[in-house]
């Protein structure tokens, strides 16, 4: 326990524990044993004693955490981003072939499963967008394939 953690953390991590909720059910079992009629005028013992019992033989939490999930590799989603992109019009200045080939070269990783799951088709996605109303934006909107270029250049540089 951390000693930051005040006493009503560690009173409700105690009342959601498994010892606990064991306790709670020996109990049970006391105060059924007292309404069947068995206990006598010990009854209180009775429960406490089985509460102690069921809380004290269970099993505390271990000390180490699970190990954390082996990151999974973004290759099937990297290959599959990829075959769509070859099916849209982007623009050879905007670097999109040199940052997927940097994706397949860096690995699985989080910064590029970040970047192949969502960064990326964002990107690609407001792209499409400014392109799709660049008429009507008006003589001094931004060029939408720097813009785009200027992103995929900053998700190339998080990467490395």
């Amino acid at each position: 326990m951390a000693i930051s953690d005040g006493f009503g953390r560690r009173a409700l991590r105690y009342l959601e524990s498994a010892r606990n909720l064991v306790g709670c059910a020996g109990g049970a079992v006391g105060l059924g044993l007292h309404f069947a009629g068995l206990g006598g005028a010990w009854w209180p013992g009775v429960v406490a004693g089985l509460y102690g019992v069921g809380a004290l033989l269970t099993p505390g939490p271990s000390d180490s955490p699970p190990p954390p999930p082996p990151p999974r590799p973004p290759r099937p989603e990297l290959e599959a981003l990829a075959a769509y992109l070859d099916t849209v019009p982007l623009p050879a200045s905007a670097g999109v072939d040199a940052l997927l080939a940097a994706l397949r070269e860096a690995g699985p990783g989080p910064e590029a499963e970040r970047i192949v799951r969502h960064r990326l088709p964002v990107a690609v996605d407001g792209y499409l967008r400014a392109r799709t109303w660049l008429p009507w934006a008006g003589p001094d909107a931004p060029d939408p394939a720097a813009e785009l270029g200027r992103e995929v250049k900053q998700l190339a540089s998080e990467l490395d």
